[in-house]
């Protein structure tokens, strides 16, 4: 198993990889103890010019650098084929400034071929490549050397059957025109904002029964504190409490180190020193907010009333769609696109692109009276009125 510790070497091998049209990437890394993801392995894999080869890049070696790797990634005539890619390109992202260009995410573009909802990587080796994986060393610690075997072998797997997967893919995509439904989502990853958390957006995350602007207020500057310390100190934010404990200070509007004592939820760390100087503060942020800059609700959408009974049928219409065109359901719309279509609102991925072709029309067109759902057998069909 070729691993690699050099830079020589690696850019001796990017070099072989950079006259291939694709190479297949994978990363190894540890979350549970930072903010931002460690990397601790990278996998790449190539396949063309009548060779074929795969290596693990060791990023922990001191005086390896990853400059011709993310050469090869800048090179916009090697496609940069990922599964599931966000997280890994998160990484690339965070640490160096670099987003895979061009870029295939086997993962939305099984989802877009036909494979549901269920588009894992496992599930795709074996109906696409035939073989079975060995997931022992799935929960490994990466960081840890030297590594088994059994590690590399189970790392190297990730991206050799990745080839496999990427031309099948590839492939399918091309004989049913779907190729513009895959880049329209892959858009979305090739996009910085996508893995940057502003601490002013991060209370969009927190999920609360109430929508009363002063109460959001509150929720707002208590996750601006909690993202920005746990993104200044690479600590997970959850070590620095979690979104119970982050509800309840929101109702509880503790007023000094007595009432935070008294919390239920909050962590024993977070009731003393920076932290819970920092939640005193967000609270009295909070409090004091003037009127004008408390957090918007949308009032449209409160306004309006969801019709429970087409919410329903935009379901039925939704899995009768999703039957049809074999695109999972979750990629073409959300169970709120729904409740909010339901309700009025025209404005949501659901209509646009690729997902009004596949769904939104007929969707817009069952809101408006103009079609109505029977049942044929097993089947739905749409009826023109």
């Amino acid at each position: 198993m070729h691993i690699i510790t050099t830079t020589k070497d690696l850019a001796d091998f990017c070099a072989r990889a950079a006259e291939t049209a694709y190479v297949t990437v994978d990363t190894e890394f540890l979350r549970e103890r930072t903010y931002y993801s460690k990397l601790c392995l990278i996998q790449v894999a190539y396949r063309g010019n009548g060779e074929t080869d795969a290596a693990l890049v060791d990023p922990l070696v001191d005086g390896l650098s990853l400059d011709p790797l993310l050469d090869l990634f800048r090179d916009q005539s090697v496609v940069k084929v990922f599964h599931a890619a966000r997280q890994d390109l998160e990484i690339f992202h965070i640490d160096h400034g670099v987003i895979p260009k061009p870029l295939f995410d086997s993962q939305v573009a099984a989802m877009v071929a036909g494979f549901g909802e269920q588009a894992g990587y496992e599930t795709l080796v074996r109906k696409i490549a035939k073989q079975s994986l060995d997931k022992s060393s799935r929960f490994t610690d990466w960081s840890r050397r030297p590594l088994s075997d059994q590690q590399k072998a189970y790392a190297l797997a990730d991206v050799t059957h990745l080839r496999v997967i990427y031309e099948y893919l590839r492939n399918r995509l091309a004989e049913t025109g779907r190729e513009k439904w895959v880049e329209e989502e892959i858009a979305t990853l090739l996009a910085p904002e996508t893995y940057v958390t502003q601490p002013d957006e991060a209370w969009m995350r927190v999920k609360t029964r109430s929508n009363a602007p002063r109460f959001l207020a509150l929720v707002k500057e208590l996750a601006r504190f909690r993202e920005a310390y746990a993104q200044e100190r690479n600590v997970p934010r959850n070590r620095v409490f979690k979104d119970d404990a982050l509800i309840e200070m929101a109702s509880t509007k503790p007023k000094d180190l007595g009432d935070l004592s008294r919390s239920r939820l909050l962590l024993r760390e977070a009731r003393k020193g920076e932290i819970a100087e920092g939640i005193l503060t967000a609270v009295q942020k909070g409090q004091n907010m003037p009127k004008d800059q408390l957090p918007a609700t949308d009032q449209a959408r409160q306004s309006q009333q969801v019709n429970p009974a087409l919410a329903d049928l935009l379901r039925v219409l939704l899995k009768a769609k999703t039957e049809a065109s074999g695109v999972a359901s979750k990629l073409i719309a959300t169970s709120s696109e729904l409740d909010a279509l339901a309700s009025g609102e025209r404005d949501m991925p659901a209509l646009r692109g690729w997902r009004h072709e596949v769904f939104g029309h007929d969707a817009l067109r069952l809101c408006e009276g103009q079609v109505a759902l029977a049942a044929k057998g097993k089947h739905v069909e749409i009826v023109d009125l």
